[in-house]
């Protein structure tokens, strides 16, 4: 979250609002931005940044998944939260240390994806392993609320520091991650049975029915049903959970599950959105506000993405339909968005946090529920 509110100090809209002493030499109309982002191309460098960082995570994403199949989850999450931490310090220290070559933000922002890239597939199986298939989509509808939550955080700590030291804007959070990271190597379980605990029901149904033969001793053939309930079901999701650890599948067998196609373009677009907002927002909003308030008032999209997160999800498990719930919210959004790109700017600002919410409640609404509840069912 940091670079995004980090961007509206590194190449300011205009220098002459800006404190100086007499001896700064004001001739350069950006001697104000940080180098090398004081040039009139300072925007396009800031959204490289961001394509690089981007790439790596998308990149990185796939390697990811088949690496958390193969670990143990609870030293592949904190690896990555410590070395994402280590990361993202090293941004902020470009601030310390009067850093001004791109390549080196450039370096910092690939790493930076590839690391962070360790996060969802890894939080996603162990909040999947821990709660069934009946009540998933409300659960991890409020669990996802962390993704909004962290970035209300960051906006909130990195706006705190960003008019007078960006460098701590970044450093802050990386140590906080960093901790939060040796937490989770020290108290994270990753599935039930590790602790002897009784394991959820991941069927469609609060029952599974099995259908065997048996051959009995005169080699007379009969057909015997027999329901499985509790502890029995509990047994077949431990099989199934071993099973899957043991025999992690392909990319392309992946792609045979039926939705995984239809619901990764669906989250395509909704990600295009939602990470427009979550790069972008607060340097939209620095063109009538400071930098500070800037990254404030773009919290109320996250606000909104909380309460899209637990309606979709809660929508979701009333009518078991997930796909209609997606449709339904970005077919609602897609108007009012064109709507905030009209007026966002010139309506009061009561209104413009109210269109700001509703936008989060319709965009990361379906893409809450697509990376948590779809890709658990998944």
């Amino acid at each position: 979250k940091p670079i995004s509110v980090v961007k509206s100090v590194l190449h300011r809209n205009d220098c002459s609002t800006v404190e100086h002493d007499k001896s700064v030499n004001t001739s350069n109309q950006y001697w104000c931005d940080w180098a090398p982002f004081d040039t009139s191309n300072g925007p396009d460098l800031l959204g490289t940044l961001d394509l690089c960082y981007l790439i790596s995570y998308a990149v990185a994403m796939f390697l990811s998944g088949h690496l958390a199949d193969r670990m143990n989850l609870r030293l592949y999450l904190s690896a990555g939260m410590i070395l994402s931490g280590i990361f993202t310090i090293a941004f902020g220290l470009g601030y310390f240390f009067k850093i001004h070559s791109f390549a080196f933000y450039v370096i910092i922002q690939v790493f930076g994806g590839i690391f962070q890239a360790t996060g969802w597939p890894g939080v996603v199986a162990c909040v999947g392993n821990w709660f069934g298939k009946g009540k998933r989509g409300l659960i991890m509808g409020i669990w996802n609320a962390h993704t909004s939550v962290g970035n209300i955080l960051g906006s909130f700590i990195a706006g705190a520091f960003v008019e007078e030291n960006w460098g701590l804007s970044f450093v802050v959070p990386g140590i906080i991650i960093g901790v939060v990271g040796i937490l989770v190597f020290l108290f994270l379980v990753p599935h039930p049975s590790d602790v002897n605990c009784k394991l959820p029901d991941h069927s469609d149904t609060g029952k599974v029915n099995i259908v065997s033969r048996a051959v009995d001793t005169e080699a007379d053939t009969e057909e015997e049903k027999v329901i499985l309930t509790g502890e029995s079901t509990a047994l077949i999701s431990r099989h199934r959970h071993m099973s899957s650890r043991e025999k992690p599948i392909s990319i392309l067998k992946a792609l045979t599950i039926p939705g995984v196609i239809e619901f990764s373009l669906c989250l395509f677009f909704a990600k295009l959105v939602s990470y427009t907002f979550l790069f972008w927002l607060p340097n939209y909003l620095s063109k009538t506000v400071d930098a500070t308030e800037a990254a404030y008032d773009s919290t109320i999209f996250d606000v909104g993405g909380i309460l899209g997160g637990i309606l979709a999800g809660y929508i979701s498990d009333r009518y078991r339909m997930r796909g209609t719930t997606c449709v339904i919210f970005l077919v609602i959004s897609a108007p009012l968005l064109y709507v905030y790109n009209q007026y966002g700017n010139s309506i009061p600002f009561w209104s413009n946090c109210l269109l700001l919410a509703v936008c989060g409640i319709g965009v990361n609404g379906p893409y809450g529920l697509i990376t948590t509840a779809v890709s658990a069912d998944l």
